[in-house]
């Protein structure tokens, strides 16, 4: 166990959970497609930028685009479009806890093109995970959940595409250098939702305060660049089983700093539905 790799773990963890909050306010002043395409493209720019700083090639290895482009799409573009639209009907305590079911969704995707079958205690785990997810959707009656529903298969959505582009990439490798892949990642997923944004919700940049000029700030350098260094850097210091139960502190972040930040409330429903399905995807890790 390096300690500097849980230190930087810890800070891509938090990052990324603080930015639940900070977007979720971002969209009162700026359209979701728009403004995390357009970061994502100038944080696109910064990793390659420090990439070759490090003196890591940005070069594409020859017949790898199809799968860079397909992996590309799934995990970050639809991740990317399908969390923002998702906030325009949820909370940002209630996205952050729906997008803890992302290794529920690699667990059984990996089934049918890895073969790597469900043991009997993962299973279980997995479906409590989900009966947490259910606590948090269920909790306020059928009226709301109808009314948040739009939401609610966004955010399932855009878990579903990080999965299958997290099978897929184990299933074709991309032999390319860590940041590197990181930035051809980001950029290739987030310039179809910034061209889409622009054409269909014409942002203005006039309706952006300074609280949303730091909040695109916020997203395009801490989000994009400086938590995937620092994942990158865990990965490489830490078991990757210690980094993804180490990413379970996102959601944590993201339902206290979205009640600090956004007075989003924080009882009994939201408390006993992250804490179930946090120890629901640990248990599933760990087995």
């Amino acid at each position: 166990m390096s300690p500097l790799g849980l230190i930087v773990l810890s800070i891509a963890s938090v990052g990324w959970g603080l930015n639940f909050p900070i977007m979720k306010h971002l969209l009162t002043e700026w359209p979701p497609l728009s403004s995390r395409g357009l970061c994502g493209i100038v944080g696109a720019a910064a990793l390659a930028l420090i990439a070759l700083a490090r003196r890591e090639t940005l070069r594409v290895p020859k017949g790898m685009w199809l799968r860079l482009l397909l992996v590309s799409t799934l995990s970050l573009g639809g991740w990317v479009a399908f969390m923002g639209l998702a906030l325009l009907w949820l909370s940002a305590s209630e996205a952050a806890v729906l997008g803890i079911s992302i290794p529920v969704w690699v667990a059984f995707l990996a089934w049918p093109i890895l073969g790597e079958r469900l043991s009997l205690l993962r299973a279980l785990s997995l479906t409590v995970a989900l009966a947490g997810i259910a606590v948090l959707i269920g909790g306020n009656g059928f009226d709301a959940s109808v009314e948040k529903l739009p939401g609610i298969l966004c955010a399932l959505a855009g878990a579903v595409c990080v999965g299958l582009g997290t099978v897929l990439t184990k299933h074709f490798p991309l032999a390319m250098q860590p940041l590197s892949l990181a930035a051809w990642q980001i950029g290739l997923g987030c310039l179809p939702i910034a061209v889409i944004g622009l054409a269909v919700e014409q942002p203005q940049l006039a309706a952006l305060s300074g609280i949303g000029w730091a909040s695109m700030v916020y997203i395009t350098l801490i989000q994009f660049c400086v938590c995937y260094v620092c994942w990158f850097a865990a990965l490489e210091r830490l078991p990757a089983a210690t980094a993804s139960i180490g990413t379970l502190l996102v959601p944590v972040v993201g339902v206290v700093a979205a009640a600090a930040m956004l007075n989003e409330p924080l009882g009994l429903r939201e408390v006993a539905a992250l804490v179930i399905t946090l120890g629901g995807v640990a248990v599933a890790l760990r087995a």
